[in-house]
């Protein structure tokens, strides 16, 4: 796995904190909250595409392929967290209240849950490849 370098390791870490902040501070409705989770999403994802993997092996390369999509996940959950604040779709007040309002919060679990699994599972065959050289 090709690795960050310092300022792009710092930009990785604060956008994972400004998605911990914007998540968070949706607890106290403040009306910016979609903006600084988006703004750290946009940065924790672009930061993760750098961190290619130049290998063979397959597991690895499925498993970016779910990071991928992870983070595919993380930018919608922007997307809906946006659409949340407030009727934006011009859905009726039903299917808005059933589709759209606070199921950000099932995409940003869904997300986390694969990056867990495969910062994990990742880390786990980078050690396993390194052995065999």
């Amino acid at each position: 796995m090709k690795q960050l370098n310092k300022w792009q390791n710092a930009i990785f870490m604060i956008s994972a904190l400004l998605m911990v902040a914007g998540a968070g501070t949706w607890i106290f409705k403040w009306p910016y909250f979609p903006h600084v989770y988006s703004v750290g999403a946009i940065g924790y994802a672009c930061m993760q595409m750098l961190q290619r993997y130049e290998g063979n092996n397959p597991t690895i390369r499925r498993l970016r392929r779910v990071v991928v999509f992870s983070d595919v996940l993380l930018l919608l959950t922007g997307a809906l967290m946006f659409a949340s604040q407030g009727n934006t779709f011009g859905l009726d007040r039903y299917l808005y209240m059933q589709y759209v309002q606070n199921n950000w919060i099932v995409l940003l679990l869904v997300a986390a849950i694969l990056q867990l699994y495969t910062s994990y599972r990742i880390s786990s065959e980078l050690e396993k490849e390194a052995k065999k050289l």
